[in-house]
């Protein structure tokens, strides 16, 4: 387990009553147990980001393991009056760019890792959890044969917009937490996630519009 804690305390049914903040102000004066409810409600969400992102399971893992344990040493310096899940999410963004320069700087063929990995399963459970799918299709597709096509369109995104839609989307995230989470202005984060959804339709519309290649049989 993260920070080297075994055991989840939510088991106790202590931690389940604590909101985030309260378990982090606990955690700062010495409760470091209760920690691991935090992993255990964020891992999930973390990984499917993270994996979305950079395409590897074992990077994805890497780096929620490294956002744990950041924001861990980090505890003590966690302002309360910031949402301690929108300062994870900035911890694991950051994190990924840091991880795919590194991959990029050893000479990892990038590309390449990130398509063989889309054939295989995600981590965790099998499907997103979709808190908005008022928004649009694009829970809809997720759960459909789609789902590969649309993560792959998801990946060819501008940074910016790309993890706008996952933040809204794999880790349920309101516009200002979206917006907490990047830095940036409420108004920007609604803009990238509409613009990021209007290149994601225009692409499938495309796709829809392509007449399937003849075979030599056909």
């Amino acid at each position: 387990m993260c920070c080297g804690i075994d055991k989840y305390p939510s088991g106790t049914g202590v931690a389940v009553r604590l909101d985030d903040a309260e378990i982090m102000q606990r955690v700062k004066t010495g409760d470091v147990a209760l920690f691991d409810e935090l992993v255990r409600r964020y891992r999930e969400p973390l990984l499917h980001v993270a994996w979305s992102k950079l395409g590897h399971r074992e990077w994805a893992e890497d780096v929620v393991q490294e956002a744990f344990l950041a924001a861990y040493a980090a505890r003590a310096t966690y302002n309360p009056d910031f949402a301690f899940r929108t300062w994870l999410w900035t911890i694991l963004l950051n994190l990924c760019r840091r991880q795919w320069k590194r991959r990029a700087a050893k000479g990892q063929e990038l590309t390449q890792a990130f398509q063989s990995e889309r054939g295989q399963s995600e981590p965790g459970t099998v499907g997103i959890r979709e808190p908005v799918s008022h928004d649009c299709g694009l829970a809809q597709m997720l759960e459909t044969e789609q789902r590969q096509n649309v993560l792959r369109m998801i990946a060819q995104l501008p940074e910016p917009q790309g993890d706008a839609i996952r933040l809204r989307f794999f880790a349920g995230l309101k516009f200002d937490e979206i917006a907490a989470a990047m830095e940036s202005a409420v108004s920007t984060a609604k803009v990238r996630v509409r613009n990021g959804l209007r290149e994601l339709t225009r692409q499938l519309q495309n796709d829809d519009e392509t007449p399937p290649r003849r075979g030599p049989f056909n």
